[in-house]
């Protein structure tokens, strides 16, 4: 991974901070119910103003298309990141033009400004040079702390990075940090665990995993089509069965690799997806043609845990089994609970990241004993592929950027 400069590395005293954050939080009548990404950016906020810069604050809310939404405003964000900051935060009605920078002008260091949702702009998400030109003459230094946001090529997280000296936040910094870990340069061996429902949304992953890891648990549906790709019957299970070939073909290129792919030896069944079906455990070999695999069984629990313990490194994205509804959690809570007991004696290095999966953590109540859990979604997906993230990579150019632009 290439270099980037830190909050450290910038001279920010008395100087506006331009500073992207994920604020696009749940809100439920207008009030915000899981504060977990503005706690979040709380670090960079307070090291912003240690250093004596004046953080303002970019965020989008929402899927807006480019047009104002009373809706899809920042505003109903304040009460909450004020709690977070604990201290008032002002609001900008605009983010480019006269109201913008006298909001700007009138701030004093100590003082914290949030402008609203980038999205309102068609110039965020088609990264306009002209719209990514008027958000950088309202300060002085950019700061990028949103990874969730950084694999979208927008103004407020890719254009600005251009034009701008700039620096990734503190959580951007530990996000890239144990990704680096976890990937770039792992202790091995790496086991990666994909679960999820298809195989087609996750192609570049899997490719991606097998030629980085030793071991690739696979679990939910997912897993489901890969037996059909091995000609065992799963009755009326979640199974992408146009998807057979290609899941022959990633099994084949494994063992090229040397890439070993785990998956379930006996599995569990029921008639009805509901909590509190009625289940049974079965081989997977046995699964009645009127029933449907909802979660991996007790022995591939244990061979699962087995495999983490003889490895160092884990990355995961994506439940073993049905996790929402009960006993279908069973696999996915069992597995959890190994990785974090492990972590917690140094023997394990867990990273794991998408919605679903920091749900399903969260659920096992293990997410704080992981090495790092990661917020993003898209962001974690896209760098699991081997992508380049636009927003990570035009912070790489810092250097070359703190030349073109040299501090005063």
């Amino acid at each position: 991974m290439a270099q980037f400069n830190t909050i450290d590395d910038l001279d920010m005293d008395g100087k506006v901070v331009l500073t992207r954050v994920d604020l696009n939080v749940p809100v439920e009548d207008g009030r915000v119910t899981d504060a977990t990404r503005i706690e979040r950016i709380v670090p960079t906020v307070k090291d912003i103003q240690a250093k004596g810069g004046i953080p303002v604050l970019l965020a989008h809310f929402d899927r807006p298309k480019g047009q104002r939404n009373d809706a899809m405003s920042l505003r109903q964000i304040l009460p909450a990141l004020e709690a977070a900051l604990g201290q008032p935060v002002k609001f900008a009605d605009e983010i480019v033009g006269g109201a913008a920078k006298r909001a700007v002008a009138a701030l004093a260091k100590g003082d914290v400004l949030l402008m609203e949702n980038t999205r309102f702009y068609p110039g965020e998400e088609a990264n306009d040079a002209t719209f990514a030109a008027s958000l950088a003459a309202l300060g002085s230094v950019y700061v990028n702390d949103a990874f969730s946001a950084s694999h979208r090529a927008h103004a407020s997280t890719e254009g600005l990075a251009r034009l701008m000296p700039c620096a990734a936040g503190r959580l951007m910094e530990e996000e890239l940090t144990a990704l680096q870990s976890a990937l770039g340069a792992p202790s091995r061996p790496v086991v990666a665990v994909v679960g999820g429902a298809k195989v087609s949304t996750k192609l570049d992953l899997l490719s991606n995993l097998i030629e980085k890891v030793e071991n690739l648990v696979i679990g939910g549906g997912m897993a489901n089509t890969f037996l059909v790709a091995q000609g065992i019957e799963v009755g009326k299970s979640l199974a992408e069965r146009d998807m057979a070939d290609t899941a022959r073909e990633i099994l084949a290129k494994a063992q090229t690799t040397g890439c070993t792919i785990h998956l379930p030896v006996d599995v569990v069944v029921a008639r009805e997806f509901k909590a509190g079906a009625e289940s049974e455990t079965v081989p997977v070999t046995a699964c009645p043609a009127d029933a449907m695999i909802l979660d991996a069984g007790p022995q591939t629990i244990g061979a699962i845990g087995n495999v983490f313990t003889k490895c160092r490194t884990l990355i995961w994205n994506g439940p073993l089994g049905a996790f929402e509804i009960e006993p279908f959690d069973a696999a996915t809570n069992a597995a959890a609970k190994v990785a974090a007991q492990l972590t917690s004696e140094g023997r394990l290095i867990s990273v794991a990241g998408g919605g679903d999966t920091v749900a399903a953590l969260n659920k096992a109540g293990v997410a704080g004993e992981f090495t790092f859990i990661s917020t993003a979604g898209g962001a974690f997906l896209e760098w699991m592929e081997g992508k380049d993230l636009p927003g990570i990579a035009a912070l790489t150019n810092s250097p070359e950027q703190l030349q073109r632009f040299p501090q005063s």
